[in-house]
This record gives C-alpha cells, structure tokens and sequence, in this order.
C-alpha cells in the first residue's frame, strides 16, 4: 500500500526531525559525564511533566513528580557506579513519596480521585526518572557504544516498522490500543532490530558475541513495541493522540522515547550478563 499524502508529509517531519535528533543524542553520548546526564535529566522532566499534563491537573504534587522524574538520572549519574539508584537515593526517593503524600493531604481534590492522580504523580518518576536513568548506568559502567546500541535498536525498530506496516500492513496487533500497528510492521521491526545490533556491534562493540548482538536485536524487537503500546494505554486512558506537540511528526518526547523506555533496561541487563559471563 502506497503511502498517502498525509503520511508522507508525516513521514518527512519525522526524517527531518530525526535528523536533528539522533546525532545530538549521539554526540552527547560520545560526550558522556555531565553533559548526558543532563541530557538524561533534562529528557526525564519533560517526559514526566507530559505525562502528567496528559490527565489535565498540574499542581504542587506534579511539580515534585517532574523534579523527581528529573533527579533520578542526575543521582545515577553523579553516583559513579552504574546503579540506577546508589547510596541514598533510596531514601531520598523513600522523603519525596512522604513529601507527596503529605502534600494530597491538603489538596482540594475528590477523595475517590486521590489514588489516581498519586498513581499518576509516582507512575512519572518510575516511568520517566528510573527508566532514563538506565541509559545514564548504561553509558557509566559499560561505555558509549552501548547506549548507541539501544539508540540504534530502537529507532531501526520504528524506522523499519513503520514502513512495513505501511506498506504491508493487514493483521492488527492490538487494535483497542493501537490500532495502526500489525504483525506485519512488527515483523519488519524484528528485522530492523536486528540488523540495527549487528551493524553497531560491527562499527563499535567488536568484542561483543555475534549471536548475543542478535540476541539483544531480537529482545529489543519485542521490548520496544510493549513500550510503544504501554505509552498507546496510557495515552488512550488520558484521552489524548500525542503526548503533546513539541517535535514535528513525532508529537511529544515522550512519543518519541517510549519504546527507548523499555530496550535501555534490557540492554542493560544484557551487558550486566555478559560481563559476568566473559
């Protein structure tokens, strides 16, 4: 199926935006130390403050989520071993879910409405803070081309994705949810992770195994479309298209990072592995 003209002109601010976008997060992640680590955080407020602005309220409590959501990779960062949560951040996290919690006490806010919008405030720093702040561990303990490597498999994932759900798509996957994804844009996905991992392992990582660079290509061929759908939930429960509108033909950060959320742990857990291993 030819592309319309609507999706072409979507498909050319997406180009044009990824264009701009993947070399300054490749760049920044050549950089490392401090200049990622902002990247990271700066990345993980933004996310976050969508998320919450997704469900209309911004208040104090959404405020603290953001700021949360966006120290969580500083912290990594700046605790120099790779843990996503090192020393006393654990307990730093423990005073600001008290802080928030105290903070709901003295809201005006239905009772019956309070558990969702704490669900929402915590789902940001989780979701936005602790999943970036894997990409920032990633970078720490194990090198720059790891990160490019969850880069690569991710956005080769989507690329390739895209254009064979466009072109051959028929088979819904979960229509309730998205309904624009099938198995068939899911099949050319796997493909694209997996070649996405071998050509980084190719140009940057030549000591990693070839069969566990495709091994990561084909768990990020799966874990980056459930965060692609996770994000499609959440969207639908908030009653929105995009997570806001900030990058053309990509709609929000948080739209175009979501499936990124979910292959950077994974890649994490494989490179924990396979330095245990070797």
């Amino acid at each position: 199926m030819a592309l319309d003209e609507k999706n072409r002109r979507n498909l050319a601010a997406r180009v044009a935006s990824a264009l701009v976008l993947f070399p300054l997060a490749c760049w920044l992640t050549w950089l490392g130390g401090t200049p990622f680590a902002l990247l990271a955080a700066a990345g993980a407020a933004v996310a976050a403050g969508e998320l919450v602005l997704m469900f209309g309220t911004f208040g104090l409590a959404e405020a603290l989520g953001v700021v949360v959501a966006g120290s969580i990779p500083l912290v990594a960062a700046f605790g120099r071993s790779g843990e996503l949560l090192p020393g006393w951040s654990g307990l730093a996290l423990a005073g600001a879910t008290v802080i928030l919690l105290a903070l709901f006490l003295f809201r005006e806010e239905p009772l019956d409405r309070i558990p969702r919008s704490l669900g929402i405030v915590v789902l940001s720093w989780l979701y936005c803070g602790l999943l970036v702040a894997s990409l920032v561990g990633l970078r720490l303990r194990f090198g720059m081309g790891w990160v490019i490597l969850a880069f690569v498999v991710t956005w080769a994932n989507d690329t390739f994705a895209y254009f064979a759900g466009h072109l051959f798509g028929r088979h819904k996957m979960i229509a309730r949810i998205s309904p624009g994804k099938t198995w068939e844009g899911f099949a050319g996905g796997v493909a694209g992770s997996v070649v996405g991992a071998l050509v980084t392992r190719w140009l940057l990582l030549g000591d990693l195994p070839l069969g566990a660079a495709a091994v990561i290509g084909l768990g990020g061929a799966v874990f980056g479309p459930l965060g692609d759908l996770a994000e499609s939930m959440i969207k639908r429960g908030a009653g929105v298209k995009d997570s806001s509108r900030i990058i053309p033909g990509h709609g929000g950060l948080l739209d175009r990072i979501d499936a990124l959320l979910f292959v950077g742990p994974w890649v994490y857990v494989c490179a924990a592995y396979l330095q245990h291993l070797l």
